[in-house]
């Protein structure tokens, strides 16, 4: 499967989600953003590369294709690119830093299995680039709230029964944690 595909091309696949994102909104007005956040970006795209787009997804199994006895077609997501719209996800994850600390710790623990090596490695590499400290090899440190983009990476690497999420007031180091985090 090509994983280098152009921005025209994760823009539809990531618009195809937007149907998926339509059945988590948690409120009313977050169902209507998305739909007017998608009918936007639809508009924005050229018609060609629309085209070229849809068969290249279609190709990479990332899409399904309907063909209907009244000439309409549905185009829906496939398993393969609901997985895919995860790592797009999961790559433009980012950790709001509030303008001011609520004074707890949020910490990473995990002990995952050689077996699941992959997913052990994605895991510290994404805590590194959510601007985590490594205290130790597999405890990582950030005074931001990011519960749910934990929780979300946990689910998106299959591993759950591996990791902890835990919330402190406080640290027999905050002083150098401060430091590091520019809390001071």
């Amino acid at each position: 499967m090509s994983r280098g595909f152009g921005p025209t091309t994760k823009k539809v696949i990531l618009l195809l989600a937007g149907g998926l994102g339509l059945s988590v909104a948690r409120s009313s007005r977050q169902y209507f953003k998305v739909i007017k956040d998608v009918k936007n970006e639809w508009q924005k795209i050229n018609n060609k590369k629309l085209n070229e787009s849809i068969k290249s997804l279609y190709r990479n199994k990332l899409i399904d294709i309907k063909e209907h006895r009244n000439g309409k077609t549905t185009i829906t997501i496939s398993e393969l690119g609901k997985k895919r719209v995860l790592t797009y996800q999961i790559d433009e994850m980012k950790i709001v830093k509030p303008q001011r600390w609520d004074g707890y710790w949020r910490i990473v623990v995990f002990d995952i299995p050689e077996k699941n090596v992959a997913a052990r490695n994605a895991l510290r590499q994404k805590l590194r680039e959510l601007e985590f400290y490594q205290l130790q090899k597999s405890i990582f440190i950030l005074p931001y709230e990011c519960k749910n983009e934990i929780d979300f990476i946990i689910e998106v690497f299959q591993i759950r029964p591996h990791v902890r999420f835990i919330v402190a007031k406080s640290l027999d180091n905050e002083l150098h944690l401060k430091k590091i985090f520019d809390l001071t």
